[in-house]
């Protein structure tokens, strides 16, 4: 489908890079705006196969905000129900924590067996790295008005898992439990997400990376207070801090050619010898992790069905890679397979899956 949605670029107050975007559904007929709004959701947030009583009439918008480290995204739209299946997982993950803060109307979700239902000023966790069912629905008390007569209205903050230094047993004792945004250290995060998402287009990128950088740690102290617990021990030694914020950096760059370890330096505003000494300690090299994460996108983009469309010389030179004996000699020896064979078994384990009636 062409892309016919309203797209606006808002740049941050010295005009030098896009630091959020908003998609809007007018410019769509009517009839093909749900099928739409959920591609649109898969690129941008996470893919899940969505139903809903209002798909005939469907509205929705939504702003994403670019932080670095974090993305933002408002979600305003009539209701519906979404369910991520493992299979949606193996083919697209982007291996991240999305935590969730009802604005207007409700919503619910369920995951590890626990089932919980939100409603405006609540937060909530959950895993996109596991299977989920969630849900929105208006309030009927709420008179508002505007383009949709019944809708939701939230935020979503996206994190990387690397960036929380917290034993994942202990983080899955959090998922899809409701966390109050009413009080205390939840009270400050969500009136600061609150203020972001109406003033994002007055930061400039220095501005971007260090609010992103308050919200991860307004979000680890949320997560400590209702773990009723502190951080990992070695969250007191300012490296390892560091270190987890540099990993997410990169996470969020990696399509960028000139992302280097001078760069990455450079951002931190560390030397490239303090850089290299920190991650040969943690037992990587920094280039590595780079050629890492960068051959664990291209996995994922060769197992997504949908790409299929796009030769994988385009998809290894996406995240970097050029020259093709390099790629299909690294890719196999991180995989076991060469590229073009992960992609065949990719596509035959979907098939099995299809003829077994999973979802």
């Amino acid at each position: 489908m062409p892309l016919r949605a309203k797209w606006e670029k808002v740049t941050g107050n010295r005009g030098d890079v896009m630091i959020s975007s908003v998609i809007r559904l007018d410019d769509v007929p009517v009839g093909e705006r749900f099928d739409f709004w959920w591609q649109a959701i898969a690129r941008s947030v996470v893919s899940v196969n969505a139903s809903s009583d209002r798909a005939a009439d469907f509205w929705a918008e939504m702003r994403a905000i670019d932080l670095g480290s974090v993305q933002i995204s408002r979600v305003r739209c009539t209701g519906f129900e979404a369910h991520r299946s493992m299979s949606r997982i193996r083919s697209s993950d982007p291996e991240a924590y999305q935590l969730s803060l009802v604005l207007r109307g409700s919503s619910g979700i369920r995951q590890e067996g626990r089932e919980t239902l939100l409603s405006p000023a609540d937060l909530m966790l959950y895993d996109t790295s596991r299977p989920f069912r969630a849900w929105t629905a208006s309030d009927p008390r709420d008179t508002a008005t505007g383009p949709y007569e019944a809708g939701s209205d939230g935020l979503i903050v996206q994190i990387p898992h690397g960036a929380l230094p917290f034993p994942a047993p202990a983080i899955r004792r959090l998922l899809a439990a409701m966390i109050s945004g009413r009080q205390g250290v939840g009270a400050l995060l969500a009136d600061l997400l609150r203020g972001l998402v109406t003033r994002s287009d007055e930061l400039s990128v220095a501005d971007a990376d260090r609010v992103s950088t308050v919200i991860l740690d307004l979000v680890i102290a949320v997560l400590a207070h209702e773990l009723e617990t502190d951080p990992t021990p070695s969250l007191m030694d300012p490296n390892s801090v560091l270190i987890l914020r540099i990993r997410a950096f990169i996470e969020q760059r990696l399509e960028q050619a000139d992302l280097s370890p001078a760069v990455i330096a450079a951002a931190h505003h560390i030397s490239l010898r303090h850089l290299y000494r920190m991650f040969q300690q943690e037992g990587h090299s920094i280039g590595g992790l780079i050629r890492e994460r960068r051959l664990e996108r291209c996995r994922r983009a060769l197992a997504d069905p949908r790409l299929d469309h796009i030769p994988i010389n385009a998809i290894a030179a996406r995240w970097g890679f050029t020259n093709d004996s390099h790629f299909n000699r690294i890719f196999r020896r991180a995989f076991g397979v060469t590229p073009a064979t992960y992609r065949r078994q990719a596509r035959e384990g979907n098939a099995t899956l299809a003829r077994a009636g999973n979802p």
